[in-house]
């Protein structure tokens, strides 16, 4: 083991600048697809004092293999993949790169409802195969219509202003805020199901709103809508949203997280024509590689600055 403390990135690699802000730590990665018996064993190999998380679940098990961890830090925003409360019970801070792939996931957003609406994809099969439909097809005009958020965070913010800039109007439902830009409007759930016609999630994941789309919330939701996901599959019941999507219900959906990743073999959304897929890449960019790796090591060494100043005026 280096005399140096460790870092355990559940990864493969780290953007150089952020190895930089490390260059006093020894980096370990743990690979770009570590499971739970990987990260256990590299945890009490090299006791780390923190874990900087791109990949995997952190488990409470994870957690109780580390006898020197002080913060697990997220290469993201979301942090549904860490067992707060294992966390919690031993004093270690779980922090996220807030906003660091906000622009990038904002603008993926963008790019799958505008995909939705104006049926890029099967339009771009249908030419391939010979076809020529200009005088049969008609895609969605998004000028005038009504965008609903569900959460306006960093990423809900950013997609408002961009449709705002395309003419629609929006309408955003958060618990946590109390106001909203100009041209932004707050209501209660129920409005923002009944009144979008592109409904966008860009909330975190949780025990409370876990399957938040299901059959009765689809229902509620106007006939012709498309539905966005760039936040975290959990969110939506696969089969109420399939069933929706068969029964002409929604117009389309644009999906870029599953509640399994990666998909594998015949999973259930590749027969589904009204659906544009992406691989959970919406914040995939280079500029949002580097910032997150820049704002994950950046919250782990504030966390261990804090702590060390903390020892010292004990």
């Amino acid at each position: 083991m280096s005399a140096r403390p460790a870092i355990l990135v559940t990864g493969a690699d780290l953007a150089p600048q952020a190895l930089e802000l490390l260059a006093d730590f020894e980096i370990i990665y743990a690979g770009k697809t570590p499971d739970e018996a990987a990260l256990i064993a590299l945890c009490r190999q090299y006791q780390p004092v923190a874990l900087l998380v791109r990949y995997g679940r952190i488990t409470r098990a994870v957690i109780e293999a580390c006898t020197r961890l002080s913060v697990i830090s997220k290469h993201g925003a979301g942090i549904d993949t860490i067992d707060g409360v294992a966390a919690r019970e031993r004093g270690i801070a779980v922090k996220a790169a807030v906003g660091a792939n906000a622009a990038a996931v904002a603008e993926h957003a963008v790019a799958l409802i505008l995909a939705a609406a104006k049926s890029i994809v099967p339009l771009d099969a249908r030419m391939r195969a010979g076809h020529w439909d200009k005088a049969t097809h008609k895609s969605l005009e998004l000028n005038g219509k009504t965008l609903g958020l569900i959460g306006f965070g960093a990423i809900g913010r950013r997609t408002a202003a961009i449709c705002r800039a395309m003419g629609m109007h929006i309408l955003v439902h958060d618990p946590f805020i109390t106001t909203a830009p100009e041209g932004v409007s707050l209501a209660s759930l129920d409005d923002v199901f009944s009144r979008a016609d592109v409904l966008s999630l860009h909330c975190p994941l949780t025990a409370d709103n876990r399957h938040l789309i299901n059959a009765s919330t689809l229902a509620r939701m106007k006939d012709g809508a498309l539905l966005i996901n760039t936040a975290r599959g959990g969110l939506i019941d696969d089969e109420a949203l399939i069933a929706a999507l068969a029964s002409g219900k929604l117009r389309g959906a644009g999906l870029d997280s599953f509640q399994t990743e990666p998909l594998a073999g015949a999973h259930h959304w590749r027969d589904i024509p009204n659906v544009v897929l992406s691989p959970h890449i919406g914040g995939v960019t280079a500029d949002a590689y580097i910032a997150m790796g820049v704002g994950a090591a950046t919250n782990i060494l504030d966390v261990l600055a804090q702590q060390k100043a903390g020892s010292a005026v004990a």
